[in-house]
């Protein structure tokens, strides 16, 4: 293990949020590796300064000796290689397979991995939280479910873990839905009753680390990751319309966008409840930063 004056972190899936973990890392003296798929990316992470950047597939084992194995500290956030549920389970579950088979060679002290509140499929607006069934969920959400379980059951080299679900992130570079509206499209497809449930990027990257942070005898469990306050879809689009001086938002509930397919559970039904943070706020004493969409928007709309 590396010693303490040094903390060993690598970063499995180094993209938007991965580079936000990175370059905090960096700025605390850690040693900073990362592994990623995207050329552009890993010029990019070179610059930042990264100890060690490895360009290939997470599911394939041809990064496994070129990365060391004796970590304090690993973020698995990658994210869907598209090509849709084929991609989810390269990505995620294969993805996660060659992590375990990776650990197996060495000790990793805290493992982080970032999951997504579709694994819930609840459909009522009903108030969710860890522990909350999640049969019926939607084909991805079953995938996401099954990588968390292949950590879970992980029997060698891993010290402990934690999943953090994450709701829809937004943040700096990344904010679609506020470039659609100053576009002047403010109608949208579904129900404007719908729950969102939203966390901006800085607000992951302090609950990564609050992860890593966790008291020593608190291990392997699951969090979900969002501000702690849904919002409907009638509500958020409005008041970004209404910031961007658009006129008023419209919903036709009998449209489906473009995603909605994939998001929709067992029963046919698309996700809509309120996920709580309670566990998290309890357990680790975290808190986001920004506490709603508006405290999170606000100073990207100027």
């Amino acid at each position: 293990m590396a010693n303490v004056e040094s903390p060993s972190l690598t970063i499995l899936g180094c993209g938007y949020i991965g580079t936000a973990v990175a370059r905090r890392a960096l700025q605390r003296g850690w040693q900073v590796s990362a592994l990623t798929r995207n050329a552009e990316a890993a010029a990019g992470l070179r610059e930042l300064g990264l100890q060690r950047v490895v360009e290939a597939e997470i599911d394939s084992d041809s990064w496994h000796g070129e990365l060391d194995a004796e970590q304090d500290y690993v973020l698995n956030c990658v994210s869907s290689g598209g090509n849709g549920l084929e991609g989810y389970r390269k990505s995620y579950v294969n993805g996660q397979r060659s992590l375990v088979q990776w650990a197996g060679r060495g000790r990793l002290g805290t493992v982080v991995y970032t999951s997504a509140t579709s694994v819930y499929p609840q459909s009522e607006g009903e108030w969710v939280d860890e522990d909350t069934p999640t049969q019926g969920c939607s084909p991805t959400g079953e995938l996401l479910l099954e990588s968390e379980r292949v950590l879970a059951e992980a029997v060698a080299g891993i010290g402990r873990w934690f999943v953090l679900r994450l709701g829809g992130i937004y943040g700096p570079q990344r904010h679609f839905m506020l470039d659609r509206i100053r576009g002047g499209d403010t109608h949208f497809s579904g129900s404007p009753e719908g729950y969102i449930n939203l966390i901006r990027q800085e607000d992951v990257v302090s609950a990564v680390e609050a992860s890593f942070a966790a008291p020593e005898g608190l291990a392997n469990r699951i969090y979900n990751v969002i501000d702690g306050s849904p919002v409907t879809r009638e509500a958020f689009y409005g008041w970004l319309a209404e910031q961007c001086g658009q006129g008023e938002v419209s919903f036709d509930p009998e449209a489906e966008g473009q995603r909605d397919n994939g998001r929709r559970g067992s029963r046919g039904r698309l996700p809509n409840r309120r996920v709580s943070i309670d566990r998290i706020r309890e357990e680790l004493g975290w808190a986001p930063r920004f506490a709603d969409f508006r405290a999170g928007f606000t100073e990207m709309l100027h």
